[in-house]
This record gives structure tokens, sequence and C-alpha cells, in this order.
């Protein structure tokens, strides 16, 4: 629509997960580095999380990309909303083993015995589970049960957990606390700084056919800085500006994009809309450990309250038992 009129090849701006427009920042290149060597060194566990549209899915499929798919097989878990025995089957599916109509210990000794197989040709086999801040605590349990296949020396499945900081949260229960030590490698993906925003879109504008002058004039040091701030340097809020400000710039024969455009996509998008966590409501045993706390602590006051009353009539009892008997008791 507007690559002609920008003379760019194609939309710099997509949100979908290209690995050949990744903007390796030194975070990013730690957290692949971490997935690489993990996958590669067997070393079972390792979990990346990260805020909503920081990268973490376009992350995995650059890591698949790095990888020989000659000695490598992978299943890419994207719908984490399973029951343990759909996990299983849906695993089993994926890496090509028969899974329909099995029950659980069917499919677990199909597993074994493909795991085994491909330890045996020294072939890597890795598990992806995206999204994984939504897997039940069931679900996550039978993952790090499927870790008990392993030698002396490495594990026969390497597992990959990618998902929002509420992964880290869940890992952190007590229920999960065998699982979070099996964890060899983890890695957190965070908010582009301006100095990286400014990187990303010219990036990005270079390689849809920009010259890096041009990028420089399409997106002012003004403009970007606008994006920053609405964006939060979340890249794909970022993405999603930009193509819309192009897009409006475009439609107005603007040759570059000024900054009250950024702000009128960011208000169009509501972005500046934010939310507040909804107030917890107590549970019925709360509510009862709140009420006797109450309780207790007004019997608490009461007898101190008695204790301090029977000490302000000790003196008055003493100076009437020496009164005379002729002078009125006060």
């Amino acid at each position: 629509m507007y690559k002609a009129f920008y003379n760019l090849r194609r939309n710099p701006f997509e949100i979908s997960p290209d690995p050949s427009f990744l903007f390796p920042t030194k975070r990013h290149n730690e957290a692949l580095a971490a997935l690489y060597y993990g996958v590669r060194r067997h070393k079972g566990f390792v979990v990346m999380t990260g805020e909503v549209g920081t990268g973490k899915t376009l992350l995995v499929r650059c890591l698949l990309q790095l990888l020989n798919k000659n000695d490598v097989s992978y299943a890419y878990i994207f719908n984490s909303r399973l029951s343990p025995i759909e996990f299983l089957q849906y695993v089993a599916g994926d890496f090509g083993l028969p899974a329909s109509g099995k029950n659980k210990s069917e499919l677990l000794m199909e597993l074994s015995n493909y795991l085994i197989a491909r330890h045996v040709k020294k072939l890597t086999t890795v598990l992806v589970v995206d999204e994984a801040h939504h897997v039940s605590a069931d679900v996550l349990e039978e993952i790090r049960l499927l870790t008990n296949l392993e030698t002396t020396q490495e594990k026969l499945l390497q597992i990959l957990l990618v998902g929002q900081p509420e992964l880290d949260e869940k890992l952190d229960s007590v229920e999960l606390r065998q699982l979070k030590q099996r964890i060899a490698l983890r890695s957190q993906l965070e908010p582009l700084n301006l100095d990286e925003t400014r990187g990303y879109i010219h990036r990005r504008l270079e390689l849809a056919g920009a010259t890096p002058e041009a990028a420089k004039q399409l997106f002012s040091e003004q403009t970007i800085e606008r994006v920053h701030r609405h964006s939060r340097g979340i890249p794909r809020l970022i993405n999603t500006i930009c193509e819309n400000a192009l897009i409006t710039s475009f439609s107005q024969v603007l040759p570059s994009v000024p900054p009250s455009t950024v702000d009128d996509v960011a208000a169009d998008f509501r972005l500046g809309v934010v939310h507040s966590a909804p107030v917890k409501r107590s549970s019925k045993k709360d509510d009862n450990t709140d009420a006797l706390q109450a309780v207790k602590t007004l019997l608490n006051l009461h007898e101190y309250l008695k204790r301090m009353r029977s000490s302000e009539l000790e003196p008055a009892i003493s100076t009437r038992s020496g009164a005379s008997e002729h002078e009125p008791y006060i």
C-alpha cells in the first residue's frame, strides 16, 4: 500500500514473528544463547520469560532455525490449555508417533521408546512449550516426569518453557519446587530502551529496503521518542504504532512520519489506557480468619482495660480502709 511511495520492498513492521527481522539486543542475544546452549548440551529444563510482545516466540523460531534439523526433532506446543492426557497425546502426535486412542501408560511407553531410540543414534529431541504460564500444575508435573528419562550424563528430552512473568510465579509455588530445582538455565526478556527502539525501527526499515539516510528521514528522532513513549519499548506495540503511522502518513501524502501522527495512532489504539489489577476478594476462609483475629483483639483489649481499672481502684481502697469512722467514704 505505502511501499512504493516510501521506496520499500516489503512491509517493515509486520507483527508476525519473522526470524529475519530479529533485532539482537543484549538481552535477546543472551536469551537465544541460553536456549541454544541448553538444547545442544542436553541440559534438560530451560525457561525463558518476558512480558507480552517482547519477542519470546520470535526467539524460539530463531532457535529452531539455528538447530540442525538433520539431528534435532522437536514438538512445539502453542496451545497450553490441555489436560495431562491431551498434552501427552499432542506431544506424541507432533513427534509423529501414534497417539489416537492410547491411554496414558501407552503414550508414555511410546515416548520413552522414541527418546531412547533417538539417544542411541546420538540425536537430540526437544519439547517447546509456548504460553507456558497457562499450563496447569498437573501438566507441569507430567513434563517434569518426562525428564526422568536420562543417562548418568545428560537428559534424553530437552524442554523449553516459554511464557509471561506469571510463569516465574507459578514455578515459585511449593507444589512445583521439584520442577524448579531441575531448571538448568533461565533468561528474561525486557522491553527496549530508547536507543534500542531507535535501532529496532531503523533496522526494520533498512531490511525492508530503505537506505540508512532514508530511514532516519522517515522516522525522525522526535518521532521515535514518541513511539518509545507510547509503546513502552515493547516490540509488538512498536510494530503496531509504526505500521499504522506509515499508513496514515501515506494517506496524507507526507514524506515522513510526524510525531503528531504517532500520538493520534496511540490514541486510536487506546495505548494510554491501563487497567488496574482487580481487587482480590477474600475467601470464606480468609473472612473467618479475620473475624477470629478481631475477636481476639477485642478480648485482649477487654483484659487490658480490666487490669487498668483494678490498678486505679487499689489506692482508693487503701485510703478507704485507713479512714476514721466519722469520715465519709469518698
